[in-house]
């Protein structure tokens, strides 16, 4: 695909990771435009954080746990994955709680990277 053909798009991603489809489905989409080489990155904000945390247990709710997923993006060369330090803080969690690597952002410093893309969907 030609480089003009490339857009920027950031997924963001703002509720738990369980009890509504929004997480999972985010997760669908987000692999479905990388197979089609856009340039493709993650916000985490508000609850969204959770998505990426350490140790789910979802044997209790009988609901898949689909968090080893993000671990995967790499291999489909989505590594831009951003989390909100204010939403982390205000959930009680570090970047050592978070089962991948990311770059965390202040609310400012999200706000321009989100300016900067050509596509945003929220979920």
């Amino acid at each position: 695909m030609s480089e003009e053909g490339i857009k920027k798009f950031m997924f963001v991603n703002r509720k738990a990771p369980y009890g509504t489809i929004y997480a999972l489905e985010a997760l669908e989409v987000v692999l479905i435009t990388a197979a089609f080489d856009q340039d493709v990155s993650l916000a985490f904000l508000d609850d969204g954080v959770y998505q990426l945390k350490k140790g789910q247990q979802t044997k209790g709710i009988e609901t898949k746990n689909f968090s080893p997923t993000y671990r995967a993006l790499e291999g489909y060369d989505i590594e831009k994955l951003y989390v909100e330090k204010e939403s982390l803080e205000a959930r009680g969690l570090s970047e050592e709680d978070l089962l991948v690597d990311v770059t965390v952002l202040s609310r400012a410093e999200m706000g321009n990277l989100m300016e900067e893309q050509d596509v945003l969907l929220s979920f």
